[in-house]
């Protein structure tokens, strides 16, 4: 049997049937299964792809990457973001999302690195040993050889989108597969765009717009505010030295019973700790609530069988805490590469939600202003189908950066204000501006 047939035999075997408690009459294609990345090793990144409705050959692909570093695509993205379903408050049934990102194009949900969600290493220290590089790397194979098990997606249009720390994942994949698509005849990969939410793309002016949103929200005092400029402004986000890690302490301890994921909205349990505010800020997604939904269904046997899932006798959870611990390599500055990405005319857009605690609009915006592009349309507010404000938009470099914020959203924006991601979603798709009118 040739490869050509093997692949198309795995293809058959990954579609997905039916899931445990979905909607009926569903007029889109599932697929989910295991694609390995390094044979010796025994890592294998799981994948859920979730079609356009018929014809779906006319849409382009987008793959979805959740960040931590450690946090599965498949808990956030696809299960209370932009994929087809939600989880319901019993865990065990699913209802349709209405701003699905899947009526606009394929949906390709990976769980990165080994270790993450359902992907999986025969090799135990992979995960006290991953960082960036490897984790872009495993991404790039996962790629090429999930384009030779789904041919039809060789020379398609391709998008890559994400959230938070996948401002890290993002550009590096990209990197990637710019760098490996030269000297080709044809793309090894068709990428044309990436698009990233509340991303960590910059250890100092996310830290410097963190310490000014919390104080001009009037989330800290003056005191912890000198602090965290004392101690913070220089360091990594990931792993703050002591005097830092005091500083945000003391700003945790602060905050009182809030989401730091959505400021205007309370934290989905009461008596929340500044060490649980630490935890969350380390080891897990956004919202715990909904994720308990999501954690209920994903831990269910029949969900694993439906899913082509394997779990070997362990739980599922959102975010590894192994990982996220034991991350590696993890660059200071994303921007160089960003401005690389622009270089090769990739069109990139970045858009923060305003009420996010986490990684605040005023980080992205500093980072942007680091980069020292060429405005092309000066900040104006965009309108949604609505008429309403939707947010705030600048254009750089002749159309090919484009920043915008989105009103009254969290961390995850596509969960808070669905509407308004989708309608931003679907101009990135179409490269239109986010309408400056109401008309």
């Amino acid at each position: 049997m040739s490869s050509s047939e093997d692949a198309k035999e795995q293809k058959m075997r990954d579609r997905i049937l039916s899931l445990p408690g979905q909607p009926p009459n569903l007029n889109f294609s599932q697929f989910s299964g295991y694609v390995t990345v390094n044979s010796a090793a025994g890592r294998a990144l799981f994948y859920w792809l979730t079609e356009a409705p018929k014809p779906s050959d006319t849409k382009p692909l987008v793959l979805w990457l959740n960040g931590g570093p450690g946090c599965s695509s498949i808990a956030y993205g696809a299960s209370e973001e932009v994929g087809p379903f939600r989880v319901n408050p019993d865990g065990k049934t699913l209802r349709l999302n209405p701003y699905a990102w899947n009526l606009e194009a394929n949906l390709l949900f990976l769980d990165s690195p080994a270790g993450v969600g359902f992907s999986y290493t025969n090799t135990s220290s992979d995960e006290l040993t991953v960082g960036d590089k490897r984790t872009g790397e495993d991404a790039y194979r996962f790629l090429v050889r999930w384009m030779e098990r789904f041919p039809e997606y060789k020379e398609r249009p391709f998008y890559i989108a994400g959230e938070s720390y996948a401002g890290h994942y993002i550009p590096q994949l990209a990197q990637l597969i710019v760098n490996r698509n030269k000297g080709t005849k044809t793309p090894i990969i068709n990428l044309k765009g990436i698009l990233m939410g509340n991303p960590l793309v910059d250890d100092y002016n996310d830290n410097k717009g963190m310490r000014e949103y919390w104080w001009n929200h009037g989330l800290i005092s003056d005191e912890t505010y000198f602090e965290l400029t004392k101690w913070c402004l220089n360091d990594t986000i990931l792993f703050p030295k002591p005097n830092c890690d005091n500083a945000l302490n003391q700003a945790f301890s602060e905050f009182g019973d809030i989401d730091p994921y959505n400021i205007d909205r309370p934290a989905c349990t009461k008596g929340s700790s500044s060490n649980e505010w630490r935890q969350a800020w380390r080891y897990r997604g956004n919202d715990e609530c909904v994720t308990g939904y999501t954690r209920k269904y994903m831990n269910d046997p029949n969900v694993h069988k439906a899913l082509h899932a394997r779990l070997n006798g362990t739980s599922w959870t959102s975010c590894s805490r192994v990982i996220r611990k034991n991350w590696k390599d993890s660059p200071k500055s994303m921007l160089p590469i960003l401005k690389e990405l622009l270089q090769a005319h990739l069109r990139i857009w970045i858009f923060s939600g305003d009420s996010d605690g986490v990684l605040p609009l005023s980080g992205t915006r500093h980072s942007i202003n680091a980069m020292k592009l060429k405005t092309s349309k000066r900040w104006y507010p965009w309108y949604h189908s609505h008429g309403l404000v939707g947010g705030w938009s600048q254009v750089y470099e002749g159309g090919l950066l484009t920043y915008a914020t989105v009103r009254a959203a969290g961390h995850e924006v596509p969960l808070s204000q669905p509407r308004l991601a989708f309608f931003l979603f679907s101009h990135f798709l179409a490269n239109h501006s986010l309408p400056s009118s109401s008309s």
